[in-house]
């Protein structure tokens, strides 16, 4: 196991106990809110998963490499944004996805443009948007936004 991972459950640990001793009840409640939340998003989980799943094996990693590998260049950069910004998922759900891309070939920049994407940019709910904060600030918003997320792919795809 990783030891990040230890490190971070160990201190999650650290601080329930820590919650429990200061106060028993208010931790009891927190703890059944956390089920009750765990239990309302395990579905979406669930599917997104499965979803996953199906992708990974109906999509040959060598595909994903001539898409969103290194090789494909910003052009692969600008199609997985573009599929982050068209698809409508949770962004919690979205990570294990990332994960599976990430290690089925795709570079960091892609993976980067897709996560950001994804959170910034809504083409699935612009029509709400529309009608909110009227279509020159919801295009304005989005169209920022997708720049935006395009340069922190970018920086990410230099930093690490």
């Amino acid at each position: 196991m990783n030891t990040t991972i230890i490190f971070i459950n160990l201190l999650a640990l650290a601080f329930l106990i820590f919650a429990f001793v200061k106060d028993r009840k208010k931790t009891k409640q927190s703890l059944i809110l956390a089920l009750k939340s765990f239990f309302r998003i395990l579905p979406t989980v669930l599917v997104v998963i499965i979803l996953i799943g199906l992708f990974l094996a109906f999509v040959p990693p060598a595909e994903i490499v001539k898409y969103a590998g290194e090789q494909a260049g910003f052009a692969g950069i600008l199609i997985i944004a573009l599929a982050g910004a068209i698809l409508y998922i949770p962004s919690l759900t979205s990570f294990p996805l990332a994960a599976s891309l990430l290690r089925s070939g795709a570079s960091i920049a892609s993976v980067a443009a897709f996560i950001t994407t994804l959170t910034m940019v809504g083409v699935v709910t612009l029509p709400v948007e529309i009608r909110v904060l009227g279509k020159r600030m919801a295009l304005l918003r989005n169209g920022l936004s997708f720049i935006i997320a395009i340069l922190i792919a970018l920086i990410m795809g230099v930093i690490l």
